[in-house]
């Protein structure tokens, strides 16, 4: 057996601070995957057709993407539609598209009180945002600056568990509690975000600390543009598609990972600051949260790769060696393409691309506008010539959420964190429905296998 040893990065390496021999990591924690056919184990809680295990109802959204055929349970390939509570996403942000006013305070309302707000409901929501929006005194210079993270996903999630120590009612379990617990987050994750970000660059790149401080009456996506640039000036129609994009990522569904993942910690009736930090950590994954900046690297990648965008036999020629791990990072994965859920369509790719065309016109950034939508016209058809007929796929939000960011100069940092300070409002309505109708810690079961092992005095191991 090998002697090497996984040690922690930057500790001490001195024998004592051995851990485990990296051989037998993997032995170690290996199950034979024969075995979960055998125990019907549907691992990550997906059926064999890619469709998600029911556990749970909820009221709050509908994400459909497919049918059932009645007799054979086959999927059933079928246009795209997310709604919120019974309201559908297109026409929840037609105000954005038709009157260019910000929906996201709007929709976050909606998820978390469950009704449209009237204009008074809506301006009391918004005074409730600003009044929090402050943090306490020291915050910033303690626990965001010293120490400095590099990843900015962890300063959010560590930020909401030392909020718990400034809130006499941390362990208060009464609604009107819930409730503002999740507007003061709701409100001070943006800010937090971007103070996070700059921490980062001054601490690790000897960049700037900059430190505006925030407007009120500002919308949430003006608030975060205006403290993120450093002259603090931006568009309407910047600002505008930031707000659409916070207001797609909102709410998803009970079953994507970090909303999964408030339930179930909700369910042990911990505290709102540990079950909405737990929702980040699990948003960090790459898998979960990370995709845009994936389909970003895969289009600069390409733009490389292919010398004429417009020619569909070059560009179907490089989406191919992709495929067949001949390009990019190997992983044979167009990224951007594909969901668990949508099949024919994704709605929320749909209006991003839509808002993303108006907002890139006459710029640089038309060109590779154009590129990535030939990608999404050209992948169904490369993957199938490649793989064979099997799940239809087509673009989801992540193929042009990560250069919608860039054209509004959102570095790749804020990526993810931006996605939880929109999911932030979906968390929320989930936490206070699994509290309300849930009653039960969720507990599934595990299959254990392997035989008896007699135990070994020390003197005989």
């Amino acid at each position: 057996m090998s002697t090497d040893i996984i040690r922690p990065e930057g500790a001490d390496t001195s024998e004592s601070m051995a851990l485990i021999p990296s051989s037998s990591f993997a032995e170690t924690n290996s199950i034979a995957p024969e075995l979960y056919a055998m125990y019907q184990v549907k691992r990550g809680l997906r059926n064999d057709d890619g469709t998600g295990v029911v556990a749970g109802i909820t009221n709050i959204s509908d994400v459909h993407g497919y049918a059932l055929d009645p007799t054979t349970g086959a999927v059933i390939p079928d246009k795209g539609r997310l709604s919120l509570r019974g309201y559908d996403i297109v026409d929840l942000l037609a105000p954005a598209f038709e009157e260019g006013r910000f929906c996201f305070e709007e929709i976050s309302y909606l998820l978390m009180m469950g009704s449209l707000p009237t204009s008074g409901d809506l301006e009391r929501f918004r005074s409730a945002l600003d009044i929090q929006r402050e943090l306490p005194d020291g915050f910033t210079s303690h626990y965001i600056m010293n120490p400095g993270t590099p990843d900015i996903m962890n300063c959010l999630a560590r930020s909401v568990q030392i909020l718990y120590a400034s809130d006499a009612q941390a362990e208060t379990r009464s609604d009107e509690h819930e409730a503002r617990t999740a507007i003061s987050l709701l409100s001070r994750l943006p800010r937090i975000m971007v103070l996070a970000y700059y921490a980062k660059q001054a601490t690790f790149y000897n960049g700037s600390m900059i430190m505006h401080r925030f407007i009120p009456e500002q919308s949430t996506a003006e608030t975060i543009l205006s403290m993120l640039r450093p002259n603090r000036v931006f568009t309407h129609d910047e600002a505008l598609m930031l707000d659409i994009m916070l207001s797609l990522h909102a709410e998803h569904g009970g079953g994507n990972n970090s909303t999964f993942t408030c339930r179930v910690v909700t369910s042990s009736d911990t505290d709102p600051y540990s079950a909405y930090s737990a929702a980040i950590g699990s948003l960090k994954g790459s898998r979960h949260g990370g995709a845009n900046a994936k389909v970003l690297a895969m289009l600069r990648d390409i733009e490389a790769g292919v010398e004429h965008w417009d020619n569909d036999d070059e560009l179907a020629s490089y989406l191919e060696n992709i495929v067949r791990r001949k390009a990019f990072d190997g992983s044979g994965l167009i990224y951007g393409m594909g969901h668990a859920v949508y099949t024919l369509s994704d709605p929320r790719a749909e209006l991003c691309l839509q808002f993303a065309r108006r907002l890139a016109a006459g710029t640089p950034f038309e060109q590779e506008l154009l590129l990535l939508e030939s990608i999404e016209r050209l992948a169904p058809s490369v993957l199938e010539a490649v793989k064979g007929p099997g799940k239809v796929v087509s673009a989801n939000v992540d193929m042009y959420s990560g250069l919608v960011y860039t054209m509004l100069g959102v570095p790749e940092d804020l990526f993810t964190p931006l996605f939880a300070c929109g999911r932030m409002a979906g968390w929320a309505a989930h936490r206070f429905e699994e509290i309300v109708s849930g009653k039960r810690i969720i507990r599934p079961a595990y299959k254990t296998t392997g035989s008896h092992r007699d135990y070994v005095p020390m003197e005989a191991r």
